[in-house]
């Protein structure tokens, strides 16, 4: 089974500070369903494990964060879709990172191609493309066997904060978006929709069902799944 949920707009550690939480529980054994959490960030510049700090020409205001996935430099923020999948690799199914990551590039190709988009792969590069134009990252981690990190599609983001950095560590690389593609604003529910049937049809799930209030706690009350948690945010 393939749960997911719409978290809307959340700050970029508290984000993250929830996939670790249900990570470990996964770990344990104490979560036994893959979840996919749908979600926004505020402004924010984030940057891989490998990435490099001088690929942030500008940082101006907005936070910075190193953290744990992989891939260079990218910038999330409101009009982008950011995908968390939180997946069991150790699944018969999933057992192949590569895999995985081919997966979830098929499924953004698929969810565009509903858009009337035609979008590709670019090996050895990860992502996905509009001819030359890169429109999705993707960056991961694994923690024994589970998934955390993923997916940011640019649907409506402001293009405009990507000129502040190097883009995936690429000098090359032009950044766009569905908007910017199509000529108008897309509705970005239906996007996340579209999104969360390919992701379960890429990844052969049989059940995909949407975590209503109730079905989950993580950590305290205030930690539960229909409340994100807010926090303040520090570039470093």
């Amino acid at each position: 089974m393939l749960l997911f949920k719409d978290l809307g707009q959340m700050e970029y550690l508290s984000a993250l500070s929830l996939q670790e939480r249900v990570v470990e529980k996964k770990i344990k054994g104490e979560f036994l369903a893959d979840l996919l959490l749908l979600l926004e960030h505020p402004p924010v510049f984030t940057i891989g494990r490998s990435g490099k700090e001088d690929h942030l020409l500008e940082p101006g205001r907005l936070p910075f964060y190193r953290t744990s996935r992989g891939g260079d430099i990218t910038y999330h923020g409101p009009g982008q879709m950011v995908a968390y999948p939180l997946v069991d690799l150790k699944s018969r199914l999933r057992r192949d990172v590569h895999l995985y990551l081919y997966r979830l590039e098929i499924a953004v190709i698929q969810t565009l191609r509903v858009f009337g988009m035609t979008a590709r792969r670019n090996p050895p590069w990860t992502g996905v493309w509009v001819e030359e134009r890169k429109i999705a990252s993707i960056g991961i981690a694994v923690k024994r066997g589970v998934t955390y990190h993923g997916v940011a599609l640019n649907v409506n983001v402001d293009l405009a904060p990507f000129g502040r950095i190097i883009p995936c560590g690429l000098p090359w690389v032009k950044i766009t978006s569905m908007k910017q593609e199509l000529g108008r604003e897309i509705s970005l529910a239906r996007v996340k929709a579209e999104f969360v049937c390919h992701f379960a049809h890429a990844l052969g799930y049989s059940e995909v069902k949407e975590l209503c209030p109730d079905d989950i706690r993580i950590g305290s009350r205030s930690d539960s799944l229909e409340a994100p948690i807010t926090s303040g945010s520090k570039g470093f």
